[in-house]
């Protein structure tokens, strides 16, 4: 009678005690490693592309009287920024243009990047949309948007009895 063998699955065993899920996205974060450090694409995995942040961080807080955002867009001019309120979304969209340029005795290099971005955040109904304020100084973005007065006046403190 011929010898019968069952074939062994290739490729990484799961150890006992892990689920197949976690092994399936240590395998694919394995891989997606293996494939940054074999093609340096600038950009592709992180938030920065040739210098210059394409995704602004956001800061938002509440006070009592208002939100405040808050956007740091460092190299990005006042006039290459707009900001818009539509259904209650407030957007802020920019252009990030730089250019930097060296002369020298034997060579000229200019080299221009450019970027755009866009950042959405929904206001809550408690704000008065006709108070929004933008402020921009230093690379820094500050939107307030202040709450309705009734918005305001809703929030009481609610004193705890003894039993």
């Amino acid at each position: 009678m011929p010898k019968t063998e069952i074939a062994k699955p290739s490729g990484p065993s799961v150890p006992r005690g892990r689920d197949i899920f976690s092994a399936m996205r240590d395998e694919m974060d394995r891989v997606v490693r293996q494939f940054e450090r074999d093609w340096s694409f600038p950009g592709f995995f992180t938030r920065e592309t040739h210098g210059s942040s394409i995704v602004p961080e956001l800061d938002v807080r509440e006070s009592a009287n208002a939100i405040t955002i808050e956007a740091e867009l460092p190299g990005v001019d006042e006039k290459d920024i707009s900001i818009t309120l539509a259904n209650g979304v407030l957007s802020i969209k920019g252009e990030k243009k730089q250019v930097k340029e060296e002369k020298a005795e034997n060579y000229h290099l200019t080299e221009r990047s450019f970027g755009s971005f866009q950042r959405t955040v929904r206001l809550p109904d408690t704000v008065d949309e006709t108070k929004l304020e933008a402020k921009f100084d230093k690379g820094v973005l500050k939107v307030t948007a202040a709450k309705k007065p009734e918005a305001v006046k809703a929030e009481r403190r609610i004193e705890i009895k003894q039993s």
